[in-house]
């Protein structure tokens, strides 16, 4: 996650020979002890730091700008259920490391990460409705997938197979359900019920999607222009807690729903299919451009399951405070399953 712009507020806080800042204490993150591993963490990488700036701090993860020697860089720690983005990071590191932030330093057994700052993401640019940028962020988002392919699944993620989906909805809506009114995890009866009736429909989408045999892969899970910088003219990506090994047209789930919402685009606008056809291509030795795009929608709709599995990780660690601020998460995505696909049929060759 690239933190937000805005500077903090001083704290007078220190741990060792670097200025600590931030806007407030965390629970989680804001104790000397873990500030003191952070600050060794960092210096043992970098040299002891100048400064450190908390510049992001929520339930499922914490970012500090870190400058030292007259550089930038970021520091990076998820919560217990997103706990493999070290991991992850260190692995694209080395599989496609022109496609990802250059890594400082990396300790995948206390998940902590320090990456190099390439300065402005592309929504800082004003890229959010160019869609010559989106259509080079899907097309640069499913060639780190191809590369990725053969060792993702070493890193720790939650594997989400198209096989599994209906048994995966299932399973939620009964466990979402059960939870006693009032709590905010809560899947309301009425929903549960129109999901119930839904399942058909997902096995047709699960059997669609994994009839293209595509290999499992890297699903960022959460592929949008603040997650994407341009510092030396190509596309590096970044913040990889919410990702999943699944198959890759879900990929792009959050980029054309992003689109769509900025745009206020319908689901056949061709400007979305524009930048659908940019990751398509990227597969298309290996099945049919016409029977990828066909079965699209359906993997989008499959994709939802890894926003559901992410939020649920999330959700697992939080205190009942932060449960009521974004406990009903999980249940608003699983819910987003009765919603139309981002895209919908395809146009005929031509149409784009």
């Amino acid at each position: 996650m690239r933190p937000p712009r805005g500077k903090p507020v001083a704290s007078g806080r220190s741990v060792g020979h670097a200025a600590l800042v931030s806007t407030w204490t965390s629970a989680t993150w804001g104790t000397e002890e873990f500030l003191a591993e952070l600050c060794s963490f960092v210096g043992g990488a970098i040299g002891v730091p100048d400064r450190m700036e908390r510049v992001a701090d929520h339930p499922w993860s914490a970012v500090w700008r870190v400058t030292a020697g007259g550089s930038t860089s970021y520091a990076k720690q998820n919560c217990p259920g997103q706990a493999h983005e070290a991991r992850v990071l260190q692995g694209l590191a080395r599989v496609a490391p022109e496609y990802v932030v250059p890594v400082l330093a990396a300790d995948p057994e206390r998940d902590l990460l320090l990456t190099a700052d390439l300065g402005p993401t592309l929504r800082d640019g004003g890229g959010a409705t160019d869609i010559d940028a989106w259509c080079r962020i899907a097309a640069a988002g499913a060639a780190l997938q191809r590369r990725a392919a053969e060792s993702a699944g070493g890193w720790g993620l939650t594997v989400l197979l198209p096989a599994d989906a209906t048994t995966y909805v299932a399973n939620a809506v009964g466990r979402l359900a059960a939870l006693e009114p009032g709590d905010p995890r809560r899947l309301e009866p009425y929903a549960a019920t129109r999901l119930h009736a839904l399942l058909p429909t997902v096995e047709r989408w699960s059997d669609l999607v994994e009839d293209l045999d595509l290999p499992l892969t890297i699903v960022h899970n959460d592929l949008h222009p603040s997650n994407v910088v341009a510092g030396d003219g190509s596309l590096r990506f970044f913040d990889f807690g919410d990702a999943v090994l699944g198959e890759p047209l879900g990929n792009l789930l959050i980029p054309l729903s992003t689109l769509r919402d900025e745009l206020g685009a319908r689901a056949d606008d061709a400007r979305l299919w524009r930048v659908a056809d940019a990751a398509i291509e990227v597969w298309s030795d290996l099945v049919p451009t016409p029977v990828l795009r066909a079965a699209l929608p359906a993997a989008l709709q499959l994709a939802r399951l890894a926003r559901v599995e992410s939020w649920r990780r999330c959700v697992a660690t939080m205190t009942s405070a932060e449960r009521a601020v974004w406990g009903s998460a999980p249940a608003a995505w699983l819910s987003t399953l009765l919603e139309p696909a981002p895209v919908g049929i395809a146009p005929r060759a031509g149409g784009t």
